[in-house]
């Protein structure tokens, strides 16, 4: 056992076991929140706790430092037990200036504890976070456990042997604070070292300079005593499932879905996409996998990124694009000319706060209507939505496999939460799963570029430049079976038809609608799509512990919906819909099944907490 591990082992006796904690790090965009977040995950899933995290970005690319719109925070939720969601409310707020306090002193739960760089609550960057009167002194922190610190200052000390600028030493500060929470939760410090090591491998300066900075937090810790006022806390491993795992965003779990999808069907990615926040670490990661046949380009805009993709497919690859809400709407019309020509496609859309440029670092699943009715003409496609990161993989998958094997655009809905949030993933084994192989057309006998497979009604993909399979396609309404340009009215209503029914189809093709938990039929159903699954998911099993009889239904497929859904629904006496939009997929339940669900809604950028979802069932059961 090396030093560390024996500092770590050695107050473990003195440490109160708790099955979970909730953390919020928050401080100025510039003070390397996300970085912290991001290793106490790596090191918290080394450690064997289940664990679900929430990025929470400021829309400013840099606003004035100091200042309340400048405030980035990341919460983990870590625990022995399974871990769904990133944990309503802060057991420990880690704040870097007053800014940080004062976004974040509502969220933290009555008696819960704060860590405070009181170097960073100067005059002036009090002022700037509106506070008339210094928290760490008027009172109004009473409620809470306070470790107050002067972070600034012992930053500044424990790196000034390495000759940086202040500026320079000060960006340490993060590891500083990190090395003191280890210490808090009896955290392993070598996964950071060696991360440190390797990421600043051409300026070791820095890397030892971060460090230091970490072990005199942690020694802080130690000497401190801290355990006296915060206290210390051992938080042991979960029982999960035996496996390889890694810690997983969804935007990774997305790209690596992609990837293995198309080589499911035996076919090379094309990925066409225009930047935009939060989709662009979707193409960051695509961008790094050429190794496996895929093929990123960054357009100069919406349109272009998406018709490079519908051109990619005409040529016989997989096309895919990404955006978000606003880029989904610029490509409306490339959209329709894909379901018009009907070519595989997989268009991406993670979803943010809108309309227009809305909340761009917060989320939402506002872009449900977009997906199944947003297009001009009657133009269907297929719709399908991850409920968290490590999702995301199967989602994508299925999204290449429907798109291939029904010549259709699949839209895939993610969310800002699910594509920035971190999860353990069990590892999969793509080798085990069953293919679905693209055939192309080759034979030229009786062919014809609309010709359609009599099951599933999809049309033949012809690669151009096959000898004898010359044809072509395009916007404008063709005719069945030969593809060439008709305005026959009779042909539009034929047309217009099996476009329709071959969407509708595929809810042959689709696992059938049943309850995550709970049974078929009863009180109270609790319906959900996307990222509300977590959520949903802890507040069904909190009241089914209570007697409560409710049942707890997600849908993976939300077009076509599943064959069975309609009747599955009216076997409750109640239908709420929780969804963070203002009640958009309620709207589609009572079109279809007219089934009076009660919407329950939120547009405020966050997700739903535990609470707010247990209450709308007590409410729904006591009505």
């Amino acid at each position: 056992m090396n030093e560390i591990s024996n500092t770590v082992a050695k107050a473990a006796k003195d440490r109160i076991n708790v099955p979970s904690v909730v953390i919020r790090f928050a401080g100025d965009s510039g003070d390397g929140i996300q970085i912290t977040g991001s290793r106490f995950t790596d090191t918290t899933a080394f450690a064997g706790n289940d664990l679900a995290t929430f990025p929470d970005f400021p829309a400013e690319i840099r606003a004035p430092v100091g200042t309340t719109f400048g405030v980035s925070a990341f919460q983990i939720n870590f625990g022995s037990r399974h871990i769904e969601t990133h944990g309503d409310d802060p057991n420990v707020l880690v704040a870097l200036n007053p800014a940080a306090l004062k976004v974040n002193i509502d969220r933290v739960k009555p008696g819960g504890s704060l860590i405070i760089d009181e170097g960073a609550f100067s005059d002036r960057n009090l002022k700037k976070a509106g506070y008339q009167s210094n928290p760490l002194e008027d009172g109004s922190l009473d409620a809470y456990k306070i470790l107050s610190i002067d972070v600034t200052k012992n930053v500044l000390e424990s790196v000034k042997s390495f000759g940086l600028s202040q500026k320079e030493g000060l960006r340490c500060k993060n590891f500083w604070v990190l090395g003191l929470v280890y210490w808090i939760y009896g955290r392993d410090r070598q996964d950071t070292i060696n991360w440190l090591k390797n990421k600043f491998a051409k300026r070791p300066e820095i890397a030892d300079a971060n460090i230091a900075a970490l072990n005199a937090g942690h020694v802080y810790g130690e000497a401190a005593e801290i355990g006296d006022s915060l206290g210390l806390f051992a938080v042991g491993p979960a029982q999960m499932p035996k496996g390889v795992y890694r810690t997983v965003t969804g935007g990774e779990a997305l790209a690596w879905g992609l990837v293995a999808g198309a080589e499911l069907a035996g076919l090379d990615i094309f990925f066409g996409s225009y930047p935009i926040t939060p989709a662009s670490p979707v193409l960051h990661s695509l961008a790094k996998m050429k190794q496996f046949g895929v093929t990123t380009f960054q357009a100069e805009d919406e349109i272009a990124a998406i018709c490079s993709a519908i051109g990619a497919s005409y040529a016989g690859a997989l096309g895919i694009t990404s955006s978000s809400g606003p880029g989904i709407a610029l490509k409306g019309e490339a959209i329709g000319l894909a379901i018009s020509t009907e070519l595989p496609l997989v268009i991406v859309n993670s979803q943010r706060a809108g309309p227009s440029t809305g909340l761009p670092t917060k989320t939402e699943q506002s872009d449900l209507y977009q997906s199944v009715y947003g297009r001009n003409g009657d133009a269907p496609l297929v719709v399908l939505a991850a409920h968290g990161p490590g999702d995301c993989f199967e989602v994508a998958i299925e999204a290449c496999r429907l798109a291939t094997k029904y010549m259709t655009p699949v839209m895939l809905l993610t969310d800002g939460y699910i594509g920035n949030a971190a999860e353990p993933w069990l590892i999969p084994s793509v080798a085990e799963r069953e293919k679905f192989t693209v055939q192309h057309a080759t034979d030229p006998e009786d062919f014809a570029p609309f010709n359609r497979n009599p099951e599933t009604l999809a049309r033949n993909w012809a690669v151009p430049g096959t000898p004898g399979l010359e044809h072509r396609i395009g916007g404008i309404e063709k005719a069945d079976g030969s593809g060439h340009i008709s305005y026959d009215p009779e042909n539009h209503q034929k047309m217009t038809d099996l476009r329709r029914n071959k969407i509708l189809g595929i809810a042959k093709d689709i696992p059938k609608a049943k309850p995550e938990q709970g049974r078929e039929g009863g009180k109270l159903a609790v319906v959900g799509w996307g990222s509300t699954f977590g959520p949903i998911s802890r507040a069904v099993s909190n009241k089914i512990a209570q007697s409560k009889e409710v049942a707890h239904i997600h849908l993976r497929h939300l077009w076509p919906l599943p064959a069975n859904l309609g009747g599955l629904l009216k076997g409750f006496d109640k239908v709420i819909v929780p969804e963070m939009n203002d009640g958009q997929l309620k709207t589609v339940l009572r079109d279809q099944y007219l089934i009076d669900a009660i919407p329950v809604t939120k547009v405020t950028g966050q997700p739903f907490k535990i609470t707010e979802i247990e209450d709308a069932i007590d409410t729904a059961l006591e009505a």
